[in-house]
């Protein structure tokens, strides 16, 4: 028996075999029966049957239709490398790829229905920005599998040394040094001891990058921007802290440029001033890391002496994109600032 054969023909009652019917189930139930009758006993029960898709007449296996459909893939338009020409699991693109970039752009999901509420109701119109910031972070949670880490630290001996550069800045007429410019300074050296969280997903490459350019979230009256301090690995503490200042004032005074927001390789988002002890923020894309800081608060805690003492603790978490960063790297990334936060001394020499 060769492959293609037929191993047998089914009859109905009362139907017989004619050889140059190459159906000939078929072609005899239409003749002993009215039409409307064939089509009643063919359809399925419930309803007529549903045309089949693109993807069901093209030769796949199932395993290919399931990734097929669960990227949006149009089988129709891939080349199968199985027996025949089948389509194996193997052959379905990502995405995206250029075999699905002359095909239909997926529609946008409707927008969810609001409900009256019956009382009074303000339309706000969405401004530029606020349009912007809300496809970004869409795009972020839909296509970056995130991650997430949380280190809680020791920032007594970060806020010793505070007190002490400040007052010698305020002796020599200089500006205040803020805990989150320490923090920039620490995920800046962070940063370099481990490069592979400064990197980014680039579809079918991952770019890793020498510069450290941290993009700071900064909260303005539309919603959230986040300028760059470029090669923040080469700038001390001063430096840094200037140049924030430098960029929150252009942003509060709507001045930003488009250089300000280009270029970022990983970012910083601190809500403590706002009284928020611990939380995770959203990858800003295409970056594949950003650190989300906390308020520094009292609490009890157990000292090298193994007694119960008040303390000042800081909780950093870190939300990661799991194409480029693994949970070893991103805890070894973790593991280095905590140790600069606890160590503020080791980043000013």
């Amino acid at each position: 028996m060769k492959i293609g054969e037929k191993l047998a023909i089914i009859l109905g009652e009362g139907e017989e075999e004619t050889a140059a019917a190459p159906e000939p189930r078929e072609s005899k139930r239409s003749e002993a029966k009215p039409a409307a009758k064939t089509e009643s006993t063919e359809a399925p029960k419930g309803g007529s049957q549903a045309p089949k898709t693109t993807s069901d007449r093209v030769k796949a296996s199932p395993l290919a239709k399931k990734i097929a459909a669960e990227r949006g893939v149009d089988l129709s338009r891939v080349t199968g490398s199985g027996p025949g020409g089948r389509i194996v699991a193997a052959d379905v693109p990502e995405a995206g790829s250029p075999t699905q970039a002359s095909g239909p752009a997926p529609s946008a999901p409707a927008p969810i229905k609001l409900e009256a509420t019956g009382g009074e109701e303000t339309r706000i119109e969405l401004t530029g920005m606020r349009r912007v910031i809300a496809e970004r972070l869409l795009a972020s949670k839909t296509q970056i599998p995130h991650f997430y880490l949380s280190v809680e630290a020791d920032a007594a001996p970060l806020m010793r040394l505070r007190k002490e550069v400040n007052a010698a800045n305020e002796a020599a007429g200089l500006p205040k040094i803020t805990v989150n410019d320490f923090v920039l300074l620490a995920v800046a050296h962070a940063a370099v001891q481990n490069p592979k969280i400064n990197a980014a997903w680039g579809g079918d490459h991952v770019m890793q990058y020498a510069s450290v350019n941290i993009s700071v979230a900064i909260a303005v009256e539309d919603g959230l921007v986040t300028p760059v301090i470029r090669n923040a690995q080469k700038l001390s503490l001063r430096e840094i802290s200037s140049t924030v200042k430098d960029l929150a004032g252009k942003a509060r005074g709507k001045k930003l440029k488009p250089e300000d927001y280009a270029g970022g390789t990983i970012t910083v988002s601190n809500l403590g001033a706002y009284g928020i002890d611990q939380f995770y923020a959203i990858v800003n894309p295409p970056q594949s890391a950003i650190l989300a800081v906390g308020a520094i608060v009292q609490k009890p805690v157990v000292n090298a002496k193994g007694e119960i003492a008040a303390g000042q603790r800081v909780n950093i978490s870190l939300s990661g994109d799991h194409r480029v960063v693994d949970g070893a790297v991103g805890a070894e990334f973790m593991s280095s600032l905590r140790k600069l936060v606890e160590n503020p001394a080791l980043m000013l020499f």
